[in-house]
């Protein structure tokens, strides 16, 4: 497919002009790398708050320093998670950005709001069954309205969404150097602590740039993709612990641009990663078929963590064998992580049978659509987060 020409006057290289949606992305095809991808991020996302909120207040009463371990190795991925999903993302929102506001607005802005808005309120009726769990969490109408505001709850990916289609769209016409500039200037200041960021407002300032690189660097993201090796992955690996202890060893994680430059060598090593992966029909397949369906994982994993966790804490703590306390120490993130993610699939499922598609997309409006909306597959949430 030959790519457009330039508009006249445009100051931008045709290299990071957002570039024309493929085939596949009007239809169901998907590509299978970026869809391992979205299931490696969101396994990492789960696993991060399984140690961080559960594993880590459990007392293991072991001598190995084993949860500590677990507790470095998730803060060690920190830099791949977010910034590689919004990367993914914003390779999707390619058409979406190009369609009228009329259509964009409700297609994906207001859609993502809703779904925001909904599962924030469950989870804030959820989390209140449990107060003494260590999440974020609304306890009173101000702090409600602050989260449905200025400073997002642990949904915040939905909240982004939103908003960086809006700046995206808004953006459009604009030089993309100078978009990009503004963005990654953003996260610089963010990451080095001179914004203010309570809750999780430091993801959103953090995220654009990378949300904003996936849309105008598509092509270059799947050229990445499509010449991943494993000289390579083991290159990027070694580059990447290289990076991370001597940011450690330095302090330099607070240096502005450090952190950003840290994540984008991330995500590279996650595309390469994921290229690899899929090229492994068992494993693929599997986080392929995971990655399609992130947007149930995302939003119900953390109430039923927070359950989960009420009702293990005593067991876990003091009433345990001995004999199984080593072992399920190393495994019990794992363990615990995969027991998420099979509740959350099993309880989509069956909410959708029982016809809560509601809660997993915005009701479709009666009436004809708006020229130029897509219907059915196109206008969903599956096409940057997962299928509904």
């Amino acid at each position: 497919m030959r790519r457009p020409a330039r508009p006249p006057g445009m100051p931008v290289p045709e290299a990071i002009t957002p570039p024309p949606v493929p085939a596949s992305d009007t239809g169901r095809e998907r590509t299978i790398w970026a869809d391992v991808a979205k299931g490696m991020c969101i396994l990492l996302v789960v696993l991060w708050h399984v140690v961080t909120k559960h594993y880590l207040r459990i007392d293991w009463r072991v001598s190995p320093p084993i949860p500590g371990a677990w507790g470095a190795l998730t803060e060690q991925l920190l830099p791949l998670r977010m910034p590689l999903f919004f990367t993914i993302s914003g390779m999707f929102a390619v058409g979406a950005v190009r369609r009228p506001w009329r259509v964009l607005g409700r297609s994906k802005v207001a859609r993502f709001l809703y779904l925001y808005t909904v599962w924030l309120l469950i989870h804030t009726m959820l989390l209140a069954l449990v107060p003494d769990f260590d999440t974020a969490r609304a306890t009173g109408p101000l702090d409600l309205l602050a989260q449905l505001t200025i400073t997002p709850s642990n949904l915040w990916y939905l909240y982004a969404l939103a908003l960086y289609f809006a700046i995206a769209k808004a953006a459009r016409r604009l030089p993309a150097a100078l978009v990009l500039g503004a963005a990654l200037t953003l996260s610089a200041v963010a990451s080095a602590g001179l914004l203010e960021t309570p809750g999780n407002r430091g993801g959103l300032y953090q995220n654009l740039v990378f949300f904003l690189a996936g849309l105008y660097f598509r092509p270059l993201v799947e050229r990445l993709a499509a010449t991943a090796s494993r000289p390579r992955l083991a290159a990027l690996g070694v580059s990447y612990a290289a990076v991370l202890l001597a940011m450690t060893a330095t302090g330099a994680r607070a240096w502005p641009g450090v952190w950003p430059a840290v994540c984008v060598l991330a995500t590279v090593l996650g595309v390469t990663a994921a290229a690899q992966i899929s090229r492994w029909t068992a494993l693929g397949d599997a986080l392929a078929r995971l990655g399609r369906n992130t947007l149930p994982v995302y939003i119900i994993h953390m109430p039923l963590l927070a359950l989960l966790h009420q009702a293990l804490l005593p067991a876990l703590s003091t009433g345990m064998d001995g004999r199984l306390r080593l072992p399920l120490t190393v495994a019990e993130p794992l363990l615990m992580s995969a027991l998420l993610v099979w509740l959350c699939l099993t309880l989509h499922q069956g909410l959708l049978r029982a016809g809560a598609t509601w809660l997993f997309d915005l009701p479709e409006r009666r009436g004809p659509r708006e020229v130029g909306e897509p219907a059915g597959h196109e206008t969903s949430v599956r096409s940057v987060i997962g299928p509904p």
